[in-house]
C-alpha cells in the first residue's frame, strides 16, 4: 500500500504524535449488487486498522467507471492512538453506478457535486435547501415538517405526527371505549449535519391530548437530506410510557397536508401494491356509460387515456358544454384508504362522502407500502418501510376534493384493534415448569420502544407509473453500500472471523452446516408468520415437536431477545458471507431487538428482558439484553444514528444493577454482600456487557474516561488471588461509581453463561482497543484456565505459565483465542478439533436434519428439524470465530469421526456437553 504524508495531530497525555497512513484505498459495492432506480443518497461505514488513517483525513469515492462521486465524511470511532476506526461516508450514487466503489484518501474533502445541502436558521425555523427542495422545520409548535416546495411549488405542509388513545382494552362490539386524538409537541431540535452531502435534523417531542392536554408518549424523528435529492428519509421512534392495563393505542402515524389546486379531474391517489403492482386512479375518472369521454378541444381525442396515466387533462372550461354536463354528473372521490391488517392481505376502499359507504376497489396480499396524493402541479409521496410485515398498517388519503388532502400512514392501524401491551396472563408461571422468570412489578411495557423508517418523495407533477413504482421499491428496501466482506475481514473489522471459504471438502462441510442452519432461520418468518407491529426482526427460542409450531405460548421459550448472542450470529453470518438477505435479517433483528427488548426510560432504563411470550414479559431485567455490543455492527456498517443513540441509552446500565442485581431470585443478595459493596454483578454476562458499552463510547467519542471505568475493574481482578475466576457464578462485589469490583468469597467460580451471550466477542474486541498486558493476562489466563482447580490458578497468578497443555481450556473460540495470541500449539489442537467436530454431519447422532411437515399436522406447511436458537447461535459464532483463529490449520479432508462421536480425551469431553449452550438458571 503506498504511505502518503500524515496531515492530522492527536494529543494524548500531553504528547503530540503524527499518524502515518498506510491505507491504500478500500473496495465497497451496494449490497444487492445492483443500483437502485433512481438516484439515492446513501451513508456508509468503512473502518480502518489502529494507525492506518489519520483523524482528519478526507476521502474520494468513485465508481466504477471512474466516475468521481460527490462525499462527506465523519468519524465514526476512534483507535486510541486517535487514529480513525471507522468512518461516515455519505454520497449520492443511482442507476449509473452499477458495479463497485472505491474509497481513497484525499488531501482534501471532495467537491459535493453541482449540488449541496444548506441549512440556515432564523429564530423560529430551520431552513434546509437541498438544490431541488427547500423544507422548513419550525424550532417548536405542532408541526415536525412546515412545508416542502420543490419547483417553487408547495407540495407538502403541516407534516405532524398522530395518535389515537383509546382508554381501556377492546371489549364487547357493543361497547364503545372513551377515545382521544393526539397531536405532536415538538420540544427540542437538532441540526446533528449541515452538509454539503448530508443534511440530520433531530426533532424529539411528546405527544400531546387534544381534549385533555395530556403529554405522553415520546418520540424521536430525524430527517435526512441529501444533495440534489427530492426526498427526504425519515426515521421515527416512538416510547411507550403508558400504563399498558389502560393506555391502548387505536392509531398511530404521521400525517401531511398536501395542496390541491388543480380542478377535480387533474388530481390522483397512488396506492403501491406488490411485486411492481399499482393501484393508480383519478379521483374523478373521466369516463361514463357507453363510452362516453372528455373529447380533446384541439384533437378531439378520449382523454381518459392521458388521465389515467396522470398526465394534464383539459379544465372544465376548455371543453364542450356535453362534456362539463357528464364532468358536473360524474361521481368524485373523496377518501382513500390501503389497510394492511396482517401479513397476508390489504384491501383498497375509497368512498365519495363520510355519509357513504366504502366501495371495495382491489386488494391483494403483501402492499409494500406508498402513498402517493397530488395534482398535475405536484404532490407528495411517503413510503413506510416493512409495510406488510409490520402490520396492522394502513395508508390514507382524505378530502382529496377540497383544496387540501390529508395524506397519512399510519404505522398502527385506526381500522385494526386496539394495541395492546399488557401481560398474556394474570397468574405466573414459574421457572421449573416454564422457564419464565416472574418478578413484582416487572412484566411491563413502559420504557419499549420501537422505529419506523419512511421516505417522502416530493413531486413536481403525478410521477410516471413506473416512477412511481421505482419510489415504492426504494422504500421498502432503501439501497444500501457496503464494505466489501474482503475489505471488512483484512480490517479486522468486529475482531477476529472467517470468510466463506469451500476450497477443500473439509471447509465445504463447514460451510455447508453453517449455511444449512442460516437458510432455515431465513425461512422461518415467512412460514411462521414471524410478523407485527411489536415482534416483526425477532425469531423464536424453542421448537415444540409434537405440535410442529415454535413455542410461542410457553414462558421463557418464545421470542428469543438476543438470548446467548442471536444478534452477533446473524451478523458475524452477514460478514463471513456477505449476503444480502442476511443483512436484511439482521438489519430487521436489530431493530427490533435493540428497540422492543430494551428499556428507553423509567426504572427499568437501560435494561433489557430476556425471552419470554412477550418480549418486556419475563422479569429477568439485564445488560446482557440491552448491551451495545450487539448494535455495534448496524451503527458502524450503515451510521444509522437511531441505533447510536440505543447505544448511548445503556452507557449507565450498570447503575440499575443497585435495584437489580443478576441472580437476586435464585441467589439473594446478603447483608454481608452489601456490606462490601453496593451490589454485585458477574464477570460474564454482566460486567463483559458492561464494559462493551464502555468500550463503546469511548472508541466513538475518545473520552478515555470509559476506559479508565474497564481498567478499574481489570485492576481490581489482578488484585484478587484468582483474577476473573473469582466468586461462585463468578460473583463479585461491584461499585458502579468507581467501576471496581470486590472479592465475595474464596470459589474458584466456573459459571456456563459467562461468555456465550456476547462476552466473548466483547472481550476480544476490548483488547484490540486496550492493549493492556494486565488485561491480556488476566483474559488469556481465563481462557487458558476455564476450568482448572483454585490451586492451579493461584499459582498462574504468579507464574502465568500453567496449564499450557490446554487440559483446562474451554473448547472452541476461548481456546482459539489462546492460539492466536500465543502460538501455542495445544491449544489450536483444542480448538481445530471444535471447528472439526462443527463440520461434521451429525444427523445419525440426533444432531438433527431438515424435514418438512405438512396436511393435518400444521396449518400451514413448514420446514422443521434444525430449530434450537441458543444451539444455532453458538455453533454459528463458535464456527465463524474459529474459522479467524485456527482455520488455516483445516486438514483438505475431514477426519473421521473418533468412536465417541466427540473428538476429544476423557478429560475435555465432548464439545456439545462442555458447550451447554441452553443455559443454567438465569
Amino acid at each position: 500500500m503506498k504511505s502518503i504524508s500524515c496531515g492530522a495531530l492527536f494529543l494524548s497525555a500531553a504528547v503530540l504524535f503524527c499518524l502515518p497512513i498506510a491505507f491504500g484505498e478500500m473496495s465497497a459495492h451496494w449490497l444487492d449488487d445492483k443500483p437502485p432506480e433512481l438516484d439515492s443518497g446513501v451513508s456508509f461505514g468503512v473502518p480502518f486498522k489502529r494507525g492506518e488513517v489519520p483523524k482528519g483525513q478526507a476521502f474520494t469515492l468513485t465508481a466504477a467507471d471512474g466516475k468521481s462521486l460527490p462525499v462527506q465524511s465523519w468519524p465514526l470511532a476512534y483507535w486510541p492512538d486517535g487514529s480513525l476506526k471507522w468512518v461516515g461516508l455519505a454520497t449520492i450514487a443511482g442507476p449509473s453506478d452499477a458495479g463497485g466503489f472505491t474509497i481513497k484518501p484525499s488531501a482534501s474533502a471532495s467537491a459535493a457535486g453541482p449540488a449541496k445541502v444548506r441549512v440556515t436558521s432564523s429564530d423560529t425555523t430551520y431552513a434546509i435547501d437541498t438544490g431541488r427542495i427547500q423544507a422548513r422545520i419550525p424550532k417548536w409548535g405542532t408541526d415536525l415538517i412546515d412545508s416542502i416546495v420543490i419547483d417553487g411549488q408547495e407540495v407538502a405542509r403541516n407534516g405532524r405526527l398522530v395518535c389515537i388513545l383509546q382508554t381501556g382494552p377492546d371489549g364487547d362490539p357493543a361497547d364503545t371505549q372513551p377515545r382521544e386524538p393526539f397531536a405532536t409537541k415538538v420540544e427540542k431540535v437538532t441540526i446533528e449535519q449541515s452538509g454539503p452531502v448530508r443534511a440530520v435534523v433531530k426533532i424529539e417531542g411528546k405527544h400531546r391530548g387534544l381534549k385533555s392536554d395530556r403529554e405522553w408518549l415520546p418520540f424521536v424523528v430525524r430527517l435526512y437530506f441529501y444533495a440534489g435529492q427530492e426526498s427526504i428519509r425519515m426515521v421515527h421512534t416512538i416510547i411507550y410510557d403508558g400504563d399498558q392495563q389502560k393506555d391502548f393505542i387505536r392509531g398511530l402515524g404521521v400525517v401531511f397536508t398536501v395542496p390541491m389546486r388543480e380542478q377535480i379531474q387533474n388530481r390522483h391517489v397512488r396506492f403501491s401494491g406488490e411485486d411492481g403492482g399499482l393501484w393508480a386512479e383519478p379521483i374523478q375518472p373521466m369516463k361514463g356509460r357507453d363510452g362516453r369521454f372528455v373529447a380533446d378541444p384541439q384533437t378531439g381525442a378520449d382523454v381518459y387515456p392521458r388521465q389515467v396515466q396522470g398526465q394534464r387533462v383539459p379544465n372544465r372550461e376548455q371543453v364542450s358544454a356535453r362534456s362539463r354536463g357528464w364532468l358536473a354528473d360524474w361521481a368524485v372521490w373523496d377518501d382513500f384508504k390501503l389497510a394492511q391488517p396482517n401479513p397476508d392481505g390489504f384491501s383498497v376502499l375509497k368512498r365519495t362522502n363520510p355519509e357513504s359507504t366504502w366501495l371495495p376497489a382491489g386488494g391483494g396480499r403483501r402492499a409494500s407500502g406508498l402513498v402517493f396524493a397530488g395534482d398535475v402541479s405536484g404532490g407528495l409521496a411517503v413510503s413506510l418501510k416493512n409495510f406488510w410485515q409490520s402490520y396492522p398498517a394502513s395508508l390514507e388519503v382524505r378530502h382529496a376534493r377540497t383544496g387540501e388532502a390529508d395524506l397519512y400512514v399510519w404505522m398502527w392501524s385506526p381500522d385494526a384493534p386496539s394495541m395492546d401491551m399488557r401481560h398474556y396472563d394474570t397468574g405466573p408461571h414459574g421457572l421449573e415448569a416454564a422457564y419464565e422468570d416472574v418478578q413484582l412489578n416487572t412484566s411491563i411495557a413502559t420504557g419499549v420502544a420501537r422505529t419506523s423508517e419512511l421516505m417522502l418523495f416530493a413531486a413536481a407533477s403525478v410521477p410516471s407509473k413506473k416512477a412511481t413504482v421505482a419510489m415504492a421499491q426504494l422504500g421498502a428496501a432503501p439501497p444500501v453500500i457496503v464494505c466489501t466482506a474482503q475489505a471488512l475481514h483484512d480490517a479486522e473489522a468486529f475482531g477476529v472471523w472467517g470468510l466463506e471459504d469451500r476450497s477443500t471438502p473439509t471447509r465445504r462441510a463447514i460451510e455447508d452446516r453453517l449455511a444449512a442452519t442460516l437458510n432455515f432461520y431465513l425461512t422461518q418468518p415467512a412460514q411462521q408468520r414471524w410478523y407485527g407491529f411489536w415482534d416483526f426482526g425477532d425469531v423464536m427460542h424453542s421448537y415444540d415437536n409434537e405440535r410442529h409450531v415454535w413455542r410461542y405460548d410457553l414462558g421463557g421459550m418464545a421470542w428469543d431477545n438476543s438470548e446467548l448472542g442471536t444478534d452477533m450470529w446473524i451478523w458475524y453470518s452477514y460478514l463471513h458471507t456477505g449476503r444480502a438477505d442476511v443483512f436484511r435479517m439482521a438489519e430487521a433483528m436489530d431493530r427490533q431487538t435493540g428497540e422492543v427488548s430494551v428499556y428507553h426510560l423509567g426504572p427499568l432504563a437501560g435494561l433489557g428482558s430476556r425471552h419470554n411470550v412477550r418480549h418486556w414479559g419475563d422479569g429477568a431485567k439485564e445488560v446482557r439484553i440491552s448491551q451495545a455490543g450487539y448494535h455495534r455492527f448496524y451503527y458502524y456498517l450503515t451510521t444509522d444514528e437511531r441505533t447510536g443513540d440505543v447505544m448511548r441509552d445503556v452507557l449507565n446500565a450498570d447503575y440499575k444493577v443497585i435495584d437489580f442485581p443478576p441472580n437476586r431470585e435464585s441467589l439473594p443478595i446478603t447483608a454481608r454482600e452489601k456490606a462490601i459493596a453496593p451490589t454485585r454483578v458477574r464477570i460474564g454476562p454482566d460486567w463483559l456487557a458492561f464494559i462493551g458499552n464502555w468500550m463503546t463510547e469511548w472508541e466513538r467519542t475518545g473520552d478515555i474516561r470509559w476506559r479508565d471505568k474497564i481498567l478499574a475493574g481489570v485492576d481490581s481482578m489482578a488484585a484478587m488471588p484468582l483474577g476473573m475466576r473469582t466468586g461462585r457464578n463468578l460473583l463479585m462485589g461491584y461499585d458502579p461509581a468507581t467501576g471496581k469490583l470486590y472479592q465475595l468469597d474464596d470459589q474458584a467460580g466456573i459459571y456456563n453463561l459467562a461468555t456465550i451471550m456476547g462476552g466473548a466477542e466483547v472481550a476480544f474486541e476490548v483488547s484490540q482497543m486496550l492493549d493492556n498486558p494486565t488485561w491480556n493476562k488476566l483474559w488469556l489466563q481465563y481462557c487458558r484456565l476455564y476450568s482448572a482447580p483454585k490451586e492451579m490458578i493461584i499459582q498462574d497468578m504468579k507464574t502465568g505459565a500453567e496449564g499450557m497443555d490446554g487440559k483446562y481450556a474451554r473448547d472452541g473460540r476461548l481456546a482459539g483465542w489462546v492460539f492466536y495470541k500465543t502460538g501455542n500449539e495445544a491449544f489450536r489442537r483444542v480448538a481445530l478439533d471444535a471447528l472439526l467436530d462443527h463440520g461434521r454431519d451429525r444427523r445419525g447422532e440426533g444432531g438433527g436434519s431438515l424435514r418438512h411437515v405438512g396436511g393435518p399436522d400444521v396449518l400451514n406447511p413448514v420446514d422443521e428439524g434444525l430449530g434450537g436458537t441458543n444451539s444455532a447461535a453458538q455453533n454459528g459464532l463458535e464456527t465463524i470465530t474459529m474459522l479467524g483463529f485456527v482455520g488455516a490449520s483445516l486438514p483438505p479432508e475431514m477426519p473421521p469421526t473418533p468412536p465417541d462421536g466427540s473428538g476429544r480425551d476423557d478429560v475435555r469431553g465432548p464439545v456439545r456437553a462442555r458447550q451447554n449452550p441452553s443455559g443454567a438458571a438465569k
